[in-house]
């Protein structure tokens, strides 16, 4: 079977996963987990390098993201409440996102934690990057700023930005629904 991930498109999608990776053992970690995700945009590998004491009363952080080597600001200021609530009582060098065992959670463990969800949720199209993915194709639909969306997500053209975040699909079945000829 061909595996693609897609954004969540809808706030009632995006509730459903919430609610959905909520009712696992970890529930609260990894319902922040997808509030960082789709709130930042960051690759599933930098959302889980983050420390308590990077993001404990931020509201932006400056970080280097591991894949590129390039800076970037965050902007936290919509997620500081919940993020001082999540931390609290926590050093400053733990992780942010602790497995159950205390280190550091893994990409691959964030993944079998949504493939449960999206089952739950009788979807095949959701993985660690879908969080990166809802991110840009909220932040595009909000703005239709894809030149400033491309800069935040390192891209090198427009046309690979809007593929990655599903505008191209979403723009052709729109256009392709009322299509018919000879009916």
């Amino acid at each position: 079977m061909h595996y693609n991930v897609e954004p969540l498109r809808t706030s009632q999608e995006i509730d459903d996963f919430l609610w959905a990776v909520s009712q696992a053992r970890y529930g609260e970690r990894n319902r922040m987990i997808v509030l960082v995700g789709i709130n930042t945009g960051l690759r599933m590998s930098d959302i889980l390098r983050l420390t308590v004491g990077q993001v404990w009363g931020k509201e932006r952080v400056m970080i280097i993201e591991q894949k590129t080597g390039k800076k970037r600001w965050l902007f936290l200021k919509n997620l500081k409440s919940e993020l001082l609530h999540f931390t609290q009582y926590r050093a400053p060098s733990e992780p942010l996102f602790c497995s159950g065992r205390g280190g550091a959670l893994t990409v691959n463990s964030v993944y079998r934690i949504f493939q449960t969800a999206s089952d739950f949720l009788e979807r095949d199209d959701i993985g660690t990057h879908t969080l990166r993915k809802t991110f840009g194709y909220h932040y595009y639909q909000q703005t239709h700023d894809i030149a400033s969306l491309m800069m935040i997500f390192n891209h090198s053209s427009e046309q690979v930005t809007k593929r990655y975040i599903g505008i191209e699909r979403d723009n052709m079945e729109q256009q392709l629904w009322d299509f018919r000829l000879g009916v």
